[in-house]
This record gives C-alpha cells, structure tokens and sequence, in this order.
C-alpha cells in the first residue's frame, strides 16, 4: 500500500499539508535566538484566537499525553484529592497520570455513557484542588459538557483541568468563558501539524497552585515554561523540536487563513453527513447521549453491524486505502470510528463512506451501494 496514496481517516494522526512538511525542511536555527522567538510568539498569539483565552500559552515538545501530566502534575501534589472523570479510555489516563501526583478521587462512567453532573457536583461538595475532565472523548465519540463542569469547578473552588486535545481547533472551546483553569492539545489532531507537541494554556489561578507544590515535573513544570516564556525573547526551557515548531506555525497559518468560524462549521457538517451515512446503512451510533452530551464533531463512533467485528471493518478498509480505526481495550471488535479532523474534506468524507460501503457489501451487511453516500451528500449539500 503506497502512504502517499492512503487516506487517514483515523482520530489523529491526521494527513498533513504539503506546505507545513516543507516547512519542517527549513535550516536549524539557535532555540535562543530572536528568530526561534518571533516562531514562538506567532504561535501564541494564533493559538490564544483558538483557545479563545487570554491567559498564558506554552508550547511542550511532547504529545498530548505530555500535556496533560504537565498539567496535572504542576498543580497537585501528595495529599491533594484531584476528582478525575472517566467515561473512556483517555478519561481513564487522566486518572492514571493524576493518581502519580495526588490522591484521585474516581468519577467512573460506563465507556460511552454521559457524565452525571449530579454526582460531580456531590463529589466536589467533599471538597478537591482539582478535576479533571476530557472534553471530546474519542475513544467513544462523546462530547462531554465542559462548561458545566467549570462552572461546578469554580462554585466549589477547584482548578478546572480539561483535556481538549481532539476539540481544540475543530470545535467550538471557549476556555475563559467556560472557566478552564488549564487546558491541553495535541498537535497531531485538529490543528493538522505533525505528532509531537502539545499546547497548554494556563490560568492565573492555576500559576498560584503551582507555587504551593514543591516536587513538580521536572522537564514538564509549567513554572519552567512561565519563566522562559516571559522574557524579552521567549523561548522554551528546554530544547524545543525546531521542525516541529515550523510545522506548527505553518498548520496554524492554515487555520488563520481559513477563520475559526469556517472551520468548526466545517468539521460539524462533515461529521454530520458521517453520521447520516451511517445512519442510513443501518449502523447505531455507539456514545448515548443526555441533555448535556452530544456526539463529538471530530470523531464518529458506531456499534459494528451484527455479524462482523470492528477489527474486520478497520482492516478491511485499510485495505481499500483508507485509515480508520477501531476500538480500544474493552471496546475492541464492538466498534469502529471515522475521524473528522484537521483539514479534511467533503471528498475525503464520500471517499470513506464509498469505501465502507464497498466493505459492507462484500460482508453481505448491505445488499447495494450509495444509500450512504446520498445521505452524506444531502448534508454537505443542505450547508
């Protein structure tokens, strides 16, 4: 199978732009230099529309997992109680990384069930520094309600914690306004630049925090990064992966010229017209939603057809070109999942749902081709 020719339609990596791998074939310079600054600075400030914040935006050289322990680990310490909310397997890691640094209080959810706000709230009456929250799960194509759960965070005075690594640059993520103390992204999903950074933002209330734990992350202390980020010429505290930061200014240009606006309408409509496809073949859609939940619009989840298996789905896709992926630990073989992210396209959407028809036509799931197709077309077509 030629890479060149395949068509990633997984939840991150995603394909990148010609343009933003020819930026990483730019000359080293010196990570201590005005150029490597102004880099740095341009990220930022793009990255702050993104955020929609106005506090403080770091730039690690690590992937989103590095984020989110730089985020947990910098502001809790032993004897600390951190709530971490779990309804899919990145929800569990950020139990497990907090359960290194603090004392975890689980809010366990069935995979793919909604968050009971109830019983947060009664969780946080208990009393906590923090809580942890992954606002689209991918593991199961749920969008978790975060501003509800920063406004329950700053009612009982708890650092809000949000991983929104497959959200942030493909919906709509209002850090100030929904109260998010420290929130976290991974290069590689909607922001469509190479695996290998993570960008964190942080609050005022969150640099306070900091400042009371004494055995923080040594190369991911987000003190550290404050330090190196408020000088004349920011730069990071450590050496940065220069490649990946002229992908990512390069991929963050993209989104600029494209506008926020565009872009998360872009990404709700194509995983709209996914949904209708699927919908139309007679597949059930796996996350169950409530008031305050709604299916992810970077990431589709579906129950695998009766008869065949997820694994089977994704491998045989793989071999028609194109990248999904399927379930993961307990959900494995139960479902499969089409990513939406980054800069994908209409014809990247009809090109997959084409392909899975193909699929479920050869496993004699369907007895004929295009009904999804059709029911994709008519969404993109209606926006």
């Amino acid at each position: 199978m030629d890479l060149e020719d395949t068509l990633l339609m997984m939840p991150g990596p995603v394909s990148v732009a010609p343009r933003v791998l020819r930026a990483m074939s730019k000359p080293m310079i010196n990570h201590r230099s005005a150029e490597f600054a102004g880099i740095y600075t341009d990220c930022r400030e793009i990255l702050s529309n993104i955020f929609k914040t106005d506090n403080d935006i770091f730039l690690l050289s690590g992937s989103g997992t590095a984020g989110m322990e730089a985020a947990v680990g910098s502001v809790v310490g032993k004897g600390d109680k951190v709530i971490a909310i779990e309804n899919g397997k990145f929800g569990e890691r950020f139990k497990d990384i907090a359960a290194l640094y603090a004392d975890v209080v689980p809010a366990v959810f069935e995979w793919g069930l909604p968050i009971d706000l109830e019983l947060i709230k009664e969780k946080l009456e208990e009393g906590a520094k923090a809580i942890t929250l992954v606002h689209n799960e991918t593991s199961t194509g749920i969008l978790n309600p975060a501003a509800e759960i920063g406004k329950l965070a700053r009612k009982h005075d708890a650092l809000f914690i949000m991983d929104g690594v497959t959200s942030i640059g493909g919906d709509d993520v209002r850090v100030d306004e929904w109260g998010v103390d420290i929130a976290v992204v991974g290069s590689q999903k909607c922001l469509a630049a190479p695996p290998g950074l993570s960008i964190v933002s942080v609050s005022e209330k969150a640099f306070e925090a900091m400042k009371e734990v004494t055995k923080r992350p040594y190369y991911n202390d987000l003190l550290a990064y404050k330090k190196s980020g408020d000088k004349p010429k920011p730069e990071t505290p450590y050496t940065p992966a220069i490649p990946l930061f002229y992908a990512l200014q390069e991929a963050l240009h993209i989104i600029k010229e494209e506008g926020m606006d565009a872009r998360i309408k872009r990404h709700r409509i194509l995983s709209e017209a996914v949904r209708a496809a699927v919908a139309e073949l007679n597949i059930e859609m796996f996350p169950q939603l409530n008031e305050s939940s709604h299916y992810s619009n970077t990431i589709s989840a579906m129950k695998a057809p009766a008869g065949i298996e997820g694994e089977d789905i994704k491998n045989d896709m793989r071999k028609q070109g194109v990248i999904i992926a399927g379930g993961q630990e307990r959900l494995k073989n139960k479902i499969f999942r089409i990513g939406c992210m980054g800069n994908v396209t209409s014809r990247d959407v009809l090109s997959t749902i084409q392909q899975l028809e193909i699929v479920l036509n050869k496993r004699g799931y369907i007895d004929s081709l295009g009904a999804g197709i059709e029911a994709a077309i008519r969404v993109i077509d209606r926006a």
